[in-house]
């Protein structure tokens, strides 16, 4: 188990490294944005997110 979970945290650290990479003007932009919205707004998000990415998880394993 904690072999997986560190084997998912380094994918977690690919992805986000390869959006910077391959558009830092865009996420530039994203984050300016995400700057303007209320806490409520993201936290929201945030959520929304986790659950997407659970249900994601457990359709694939």
């Amino acid at each position: 188990m904690p072999h997986n979970l560190a084997a998912a945290l380094c994918l977690v650290l690919v992805l986000e490294g390869l959006a910077l990479f391959a558009a830092p003007r865009g996420w530039q932009r994203m984050a300016a944005e995400a700057r303007k919205l209320q806490p409520r707004t993201l936290r929201l998000i945030g959520a929304a997110a986790i659950a997407v990415g659970l249900v994601a998880l457990r359709l694939v394993r």
